[in-house]
C-alpha cells in the first residue's frame, strides 16, 4: 500500500510542509467548524497597515498543530511517557484552540455576544463536536480545561511558552515583514522538557526564551498595537455601535446574513450559558458577513453610518494619538471642542449626540512576560529557576513591567495635540 495514502501534506510557508496523518485529526480540520477559519483573518484589520497580512486563522491553526506534533515527538524522545490517546488529544486540543473566533478575530470580540470571550466559545464548539464525534475529544477538552492529570500537556496549548503563541508571533513576523518578530521556534521546542510535571527549557535554550520574550513586546508595539489598527478597530466597533443604536431606535437594516442579523438584534449574552442556537448562528459567521454588510450600510439614509462605511471601505481611518499619561479633563475638552467644529464642518446631524462616534479616549495594555502569574522555567542543575532569575541579563526584568499607552481616536482633521 501507498504510504502517501495515510497522510495529508500541506505547504505552509512558515514551517514547511506539514503532515497529517488521515484519521480523527484530518476529519476535524476538514469540519466545517474548522474550514470556518479561512474566511477570519488571524491579524483583523492588520491588513490595512501590511499590505500583506491577509493570513487566515486556519494556517494559524495548522501551524500550531504542527509545532504540536514537533514538541510531543520530542518530548517522547526524551523519555516523557505520552500515550496515543494523549499524543492525539493534546494535537486536537491544539488545532481547536481558536476555533471560538469570530469575524476579524479580536475586533468584534465583544460586540457580538455580551459577557463573552473567544474561549468560551472554543470550549463550546469543541464539546458539540466531541458529541459529533462520539466522545473521541474527551482527552482533548479535558486536556484544554486543564483538568487533565498530566499538567504539561495544557500548558503546551496555554501559558506563557504555548504553542499558539509561538506560532503566531512567527506567522505574524513573516507576513507582516516585521523581522523583529522572527523567534528561534526549533531552539525552544528542541529544548523543551518535563521537570516534575511541568514543562521546562533545558539552559542551552535560555537565550531563545530571551530573544521570545523581546519578540512578543516588539511585536506588540509595532504591530497588534501599531496606531493605524487601534483607529481602525475604533471605526470598526462605531459602525456596529451605530448599527445597534438605529435597531433600538427601531430602524430597518438590510444585513448580509441572518446570522449577523441575529447577534445585532438580539443582543444574547454568554454569562449563563452558549446555547445551541448562538453556536449554530456563530459558526455561520466569518470576515464576508461584515463586508457584505458594511456594504450595504454605505447606502443607508442615516448619514453617521453610511459616513462610517464610507471611511471604512475607502481607509478613511481616524487617526490614534499616543499621550504619556492619561488625558486631562482640559485636554480632552480642547479634543471634543475641536471635534465638534469638524463635524459641523463635515455636515454630520446632531454632532453633540453623534460626537462618540467620532472621538475616543482608550489605553492600550501589554506584558511581554508575565513572571509573577505564569512563570517560564529554566532546568539548571536539575533544578527549576524562573527565568528572570536565571537570565544573564536585566533586560527581561524591565520586560516584566506592563506597557500602559494613552491615547485619543480622532478625525483626521482635528489636532489631539495639547
Amino acid at each position: 500500500m501507498d504510504k502517501s495514502t495515510r497522510y495529508k501534506i500541506f505547504n505552509d510557508p512558515v514551517h514547511g510542509f506539514i503532515t497529517v496523518p488521515k484519521g480523527p485529526i484530518l476529519k476535524l480540520i476538514d469540519h466545517p467548524y474548522v474550514q470556518r477559519l479561512r474566511r477570519i483573518r488571524q491579524l483583523g484589520l492588520g491588513y490595512l497597515v501590511f499590505p500583506a497580512a491577509e493570513h487566515s486563522r486556519f494556517s494559524h491553526a495548522l501551524g500550531a498543530l504542527e509545532l504540536g506534533q514537533r514538541v510531543l515527538n520530542n518530548l517522547k524522545e526524551k523519555d516523557t511517557t505520552i500515550s496515543q490517546p494523549e499524543y492525539e488529544g493534546t494535537l486536537m486540543a491544539i488545532l481547536l484552540h481558536d476555533v471560538g473566533h469570530g469575524p476579524l478575530s479580536h475586533t468584534l470580540e465583544h460586540s457580538l455576544i455580551k459577557d463573552f470571550n473567544h474561549e468560551m466559545m472554543s470550549l463550546a464548539i469543541m464539546k458539540k463536536l466531541n458529541q459529533e464525534f462520539d466522545g473521541a475529544l474527551d482527552t482533548a477538552v479535558s486536556i484544554f480545561i486543564d483538568q487533565y492529570k498530566k499538567k504539561f500537556l495544557h500548558q503546551l496549548i496555554s501559558s506563557q511558552l504555548d504553542l499558539d503563541r509561538l506560532d503566531y508571533l512567527r506567522r505574524d513576523s513573516f507576513f507582516t515583514g516585521v523581522s523583529e518578530g522572527s523567534v528561534g521556534i526549533n531552539r525552544i521546542l528542541k529544548t523543551m522538557r518535563v521537570f516534575k510535571g511541568n514543562i521546562v527549557i533545558e539552559r542551552k535554550g535560555i537565550y531563545a526564551i530571551e530573544n521570545y520574550i523581546i519578540s512578543r513586546r516588539l511585536m506588540y508595539m509595532q504591530v497588534y498595537q501599531h496606531k493605524t489598527v487601534l483607529g481602525a478597530d475604533f471605526l470598526l466597533k462605531k459602525i456596529f455601535d451605530r448599527v445597534r443604536h438605529l435597531i433600538d431606535s427601531g430602524s430597518e437594516l438590510n444585513f448580509a446574513s441572518p446570522a449577523l442579523q441575529y447577534f445585532m438584534e438580539e443582543q444574547p449574552s454568554a454569562k449563563k450559558t452558549i446555547s445551541a442556537k448562538m453556536i449554530e448562528q456563530y459558526t455561520q459567521l466569518d470576515d464576508h458577513d461584515i463586508y457584505l454588510s458594511i456594504k450595504l450600510w454605505l447606502n443607508h439614509p442615516d448619514k453617521v453610518l453610511s459616513d462610517l462605511c464610507f471611511r471604512f471601505l475607502n481607509r478613511g481611518l481616524f487617526r490614534t494619538t499616543f499621550s504619556e499619561r492619561k488625558f486631562s479633563q482640559a485636554s480632552v475638552k480642547k479634543i471634543k471642542d475641536r471635534t465638534l467644529k469638524q463635524l459641523k464642518k463635515n455636515k454630520i446631524p446632531e454632532p453633540e449626540k453623534n460626537l462618540e462616534y467620532y472621538l475616543g479616549f482608550e489605553n492600550s495594555y501589554s506584558e511581554a512576560y508575565k513572571y509573577k502569574n505564569e512563570s517560564i522555567w529554566i532546568l539548571e542543575d536539575e533544578k527549576a529557576i524562573e527565568f528572570s532569575k536565571a537570565a544573564e541579563t536585566k533586560n527581561i526584568i524591565a520586560l516584566t513591567e506592563p506597557v500602559i499607552k494613552h491615547y485619543c481616536v480622532h478625525l483626521k482633521e482635528v489636532d489631539a495635540v495639547v
